[in-house]
């Protein structure tokens, strides 16, 4: 694990090391390192230049800025520019600096010793050398590469026209993004915490529910609501932090070219659905049997997938607020804003919604939830309502205010949020700025 702000993971030079290493699984053409070795061991400085040098040997440009290296590490680099007084001049090949304690450089072919009045000479000297043994030798170099980069450009512009190049396929960047986002979000998804949240509310509703009667349909009605207010809001703001936390990392990785946002995207969909059905599922086992709702598997199999079709929409709808928003507490505020109206007209509280504002309910995936929990225990189902009487449960007030037909269509209208909301963040992650 890298490791955050509230997970330690591993060490500031490990963290470099994992930077430079980011940036070479592209292998890029061009590598610019901002003082690769400060802050770390000779031996680890060592091998990091060693790496970067067989890279540059490879046909690849280095450029990278480093304070006070060791002779070892200075003779690695093929060309070096000297910054003295925010003037930058080229040092020739075969005259190299030699460090005196780490603090001035002393050269053997133009000036043999520096003192604090010479400054002016190490220029004048340093624009010499320059001259006499590299600028014709180097002019002469970027004349030819310029000849023959004009001479390709068109075969290259062409070749990027027609599609964009990838390091990898689209499969291995799948891949390998599945199985960090499953390993990094496993600690996440089922730390102790999240574990004793869920489990300890379906123990305290299980008891509080515990075997309610069948004539006691007000409560088991109640009951069901919970499920669908509980597993569509949880997730929502579980799902809202996920792509403003990824942020910097994402426009990092993607503006270094390291994958296409489409396998990212799906990575992280695929990935999310074992770590999210998980407690959902535990949750159900638990309360389900608890509150003594119908005792009949099928029935128990088809309300454990309604509650986690609503885990999903409820999951997607998050991922769209945090794509869009990309802030934290804008996220949880609109997060916050949109769960009190789903809530308020999921079609519990207030059944004689009115007229005006009685399409809120058609919005509310909760409101599809719990109408599915109430066709799957209570469809075409009927209690005594007095001695020797009975009548339907659909004719209850509570429950034909949300009504029990068309509910193929209730999934339908549910599969189309899952689509839309995930298709919303898709398309709001590919107008955040890479840089």
């Amino acid at each position: 694990m890298i490791g955050g702000p509230l997970f330690r993971g591993i060490s500031g030079g490990e963290k470099k090391r994992v930077s430079i290493g980011q940036e070479m699984l592209i292998n890029p053409s061009i590598l610019l390192l901002d003082e690769p070795t400060s802050g770390l061991d000779t031996t680890t400085a060592q091998r990091i230049l060693t790496t970067i040098k067989r890279l540059a040997s490879g046909g690849r440009t280095v450029v990278t800025t480093i304070h006070q290296p060791s002779s070892r590490l200075y003779h690695m680099f093929d060309k070096l520019a000297y910054w003295r007084l925010g003037n930058e001049f080229l040092l020739p090949e075969q005259h190299p600096l030699r460090f005196n304690a780490g603090i001035r450089p002393d050269f053997t072919h133009s000036v043999e010793h520096v003192e604090s009045t010479e400054q002016e000479q190490m220029k004048d000297a340093l624009i010499s050398a320059y001259e006499k043994n590299i600028s014709i030798r180097l002019k002469a170099e970027l004349c030819n590469s310029d000849a023959n980069s004009c001479m390709n450009t068109k075969e290259a512009s062409a070749r990027n026209d027609k599609s964009e190049q990838w390091c990898t396929s689209w499969w291995h960047q799948f891949k390998v993004l599945l199985q960090r986002g499953v390993r990094e979000r496993r600690y996440e998804a089922f730390n102790r915490l999240r574990i004793f949240q869920v489990i300890s509310v379906a123990a305290l509703g299980g008891r509080l529910w515990w075997h309610t009667p069948a004539s006691h349909i007000a409560d088991r009605i109640a009951l069901l609501f919970f499920f669908s207010v509980f597993w569509g809001f949880y997730p929502l703001y579980n799902a809202v932090f996920t792509f403003p936390q990824e942020r910097r990392m994402l426009i990092k990785e993607r503006s270094s070219g390291m994958y296409c946002l489409s396998s990212y995207f799906l990575a992280r969909t695929f990935g999310d659905l074992p770590l999210e059905l998980g407690l959902p599922i535990a949750f159900f086992f638990i309360i389900y049997w608890m509150g003594g709702l119908k005792p009949d598997p099928v029935t128990f199999i088809l309300s454990l997938l309604v509650v986690i079709y609503n885990v999903l929409v409820s999951q997607s709808l998050g991922l769209a607020i945090g794509a869009i928003l990309m802030d934290v507490k804008q996220a949880t505020t609109l997060a916050s804003v949109t769960t009190l109206v789903f809530l308020i007209a999921g079609g519990y509280y207030v059944q004689q919604i009115p007229a005006f504002i009685v399409w809120l309910k058609y919005l509310s995936y909760s409101y599809y939830c719990y109408k599915l929990l109430l066709g799957v225990q209570y469809k075409e189902e009927y209690y005594e309502c007095s001695k020797g009487i009975w009548c339907s449960v659909g004719d209850l007030p509570a429950i034909k205010s949300v009504g029990l037909n068309n509910l193929w269509i209730d999934v339908c209208i549910m599969a189309l949020m899952l689509v839309g909301y995930r298709l919303i963040a898709y398309i709001a992650l590919h107008r955040v700025r890479l840089r």
